[in-house]
């Protein structure tokens, strides 16, 4: 079974201090945490060990692999925080600046090479997540992630003498709700998705 460790740490949890930990809902009758992420409702069946999401307007789907590892590690690690409001760098967790390189760099470049030319796109990309707009570089949004989870992206827009650059933040607070690993699985989520509906509405 994929994730098999975090599922038998989430057994050994309290269904409702979890969810209050976790800014979610717990429904003892049917042993099930209810989380958004990226705007989408998930049913974390904690008895068979399963997520899904539970779209009103479409048919249950099992969450994919990198979906499981976010909610579950969110789950296990969530703390009853409120946000910061103080943006910082990945590297600036403890072992960011050695965890963030390499195969594990944050997926700005292809923010740049989507949203480089015309940052704009940016808004109308993250309508469908209920994104705030901020007023950092050309374009600049605040969406959540996870309940506890928001990331800042940032765009430039590329000149002739500069290319685009992109940046993602996080509220300070992000490295107490999910580990490393975690973080990043979220943030290419997020990019993902967010590329995935700039596609769509063009």
């Amino acid at each position: 079974m994929a994730h098999e460790n975090l599922w038998e740490q989430l057994v050994g949890l309290d269904g409702f201090k979890t969810a209050e930990r976790a800014k979610c809902q717990y429904l003892e009758e049917l042993q099930r945490y209810v989380i958004t992420m990226l705007n989408t409702e998930y049913a974390v069946n904690v008895a068979d060990k399963e997520i899904f999401s539970v779209q009103p307007d479409s048919q249950p789907r099992e969450a994919e692999f990198l979906e499981q590892l976010c909610i579950l590690a969110y789950l296990i690690n969530a703390q009853d925080l409120p946000v910061a409001n103080e943006l910082v760098k990945a590297e600036t967790f403890p072992g960011g600046q050695f965890f963030f390189r390499g195969n594990h760099s944050l997926p700005t470049k292809k923010l740049e090479e989507v949203f480089g030319e015309c940052p704009e796109r940016l808004y109308r990309s993250t309508e469908k997540f209920d994104a705030k707009r901020c007023e950092f570089g050309d374009s600049s949004i605040e969406l959540y992630i996870l309940p506890r989870v928001p990331i800042t992206i940032v765009i430039w827009r590329g000149d002739d003498e500069f290319g685009a650059r992109a940046s993602i933040l996080f509220d300070r607070t992000a490295g107490a709700h999910l580990l490393l690993d975690a973080l990043l699985a979220a943030v290419n989520l997020a990019v993902k998705a967010v590329i995935e509906a700039c596609e769509q509405s063009n």
